[in-house]
C-alpha cells in the first residue's frame, strides 16, 4: 500500500471504525468530523407517515442513521414484525442494522451508492405494483438523485426527513493546519454534505486544501468537488472502506 496520509471527516464514530481499517493497511489517518448528527424532533408529519406504513412497496434507508432513527420511530407505531414490504439500503453497513431488526433488506454488492441500488432487480420487482410508492428515510437534504431517478420511473416518492448533519464549531485554519503538522496527502469526504463543509471550513485556504487528492464516495458528490477547484477527485463508487481502500490502491500519492 503506498504512503497515504489521510484526512478522516465523516463523524466521529464513523471516522474511528474507517480510521481502524485504514490502520490495518498501514494507511496512516487523522481524524476531523465534519458532521455531527442531530435528531429531529418527532412531528406531526412523521406519525402520519409512520402509521401509513403499508401503503408503500419499499422503504428505503440512505443512511446508518436514518435506518437507527427510522426504525426506532417505527417501532412505536407497528407491533412486530413491520410492515411486510421490502427495505433497501445503499450499503451492507446500513443493511446489517435493518438486518438486525429482523426487517428483510436489499443493498448492493458492488457499489455501495445510488446508482448501484437503483440497479437492483429486487428494487424493480418491488416497484412493479399498478401505482408504486416508496418512502425514503433520510437526513434533511439528503440523496436527491435517488428521488429524481425514482420519480421519473412513475413512482411516488415520500420523505422521512430524520436528522439533521451539523458542521462542527472548529477554530479558523484547523484544515490548513492540521494538513501541515499531520503531513497529509490525501482527504477522504463522504457525501455532498460533507464535502460543502469542508469547502466552508477550509475558507481562504481552499485553493492549497484543493490541490490534494480527494477521495469521494460517487459521481454526484465527485462533480460537486471539481465545480469548486478540486484538482485531483477520486470516485471510490461507494463510501466503505473496502470502497476506499480499493481506490487507494488504484494510484499513489503524489511525491513530497
Amino acid at each position: 500500500m503506498p504512503a497515504w496520509r489521510l484526512l478522516l471527516t465523516r463523524p466521529a464514530e464513523e471516522c474511528a471504525a474507517l480510521a481502524a481499517s485504514l490502520a490495518q493497511e498501514q494507511v496512516f489517518s487523522s481524524s476531523l468530523p465534519l458532521l455531527v448528527i442531530e435528531p429531529l424532533a418527532e412531528n406531526a408529519e412523521w406519525r402520519a407517515t409512520a402509521r401509513a406504513l403499508d401503503r408503500y412497496c419499499a422503504v428505503i434507508a440512505v443512511s446508518k442513521p436514518s435506518a437507527r432513527l427510522g426504525l426506532e420511530l417505527l417501532d412505536g407505531y407497528w407491533p412486530q414484525p413491520l410492515a411486510p414490504q421490502p427495505w433497501f439500503s445503499v450499503g451492507a453497513a446500513t443493511a446489517q442494522i435493518i438486518a438486525d431488526h429482523g426487517v428483510q433488506v436489499f443493498y448492493p454488492l458492488v457499489g455501495d451508492d445510488s446508482e448501484a441500488l437503483l440497479d437492483l432487480p429486487e428494487l424493480a420487482a418491488a416497484l412493479a405494483v399498478a401505482t408504486p410508492r416508496v418512502l425514503i428515510l433520510r437526513g434533511e437534504d439528503g440523496r436527491e438523485l435517488l428521488a429524481e431517478r425514482l420519480r421519473s420511473q412513475g413512482v411516488v416518492v415520500d420523505y422521512l426527513n430524520l436528522y439533521r448533519r451539523q458542521l462542527p464549531n472548529y477554530p479558523a485554519g484547523v484544515v490548513s493546519q492540521r494538513v501541515q503538522t499531520e503531513r497529509l496527502n490525501g482527504m477522504v469526504i463522504s457525501s455532498g454534505q460533507g464535502f460543502a463543509h469542508l469547502r466552508q471550513l477550509a475558507a481562504a485556504a481552499w485553493p492549497q486544501i484543493a490541490q490534494l487528492p480527494l477521495f469521494v464516495p460517487s459521481a454526484r458528490v465527485a462533480e460537486c468537488a471539481r465545480a469548486a477547484g478540486a484538482l485531483t477527485v477520486v470516485n471510490c463508487h461507494g463510501a466503505s472502506a473496502v470502497a476506499l481502500l480499493t481506490a487507494l490502491r488504484t494510484r499513489c500519492p503524489d511525491a513530497g
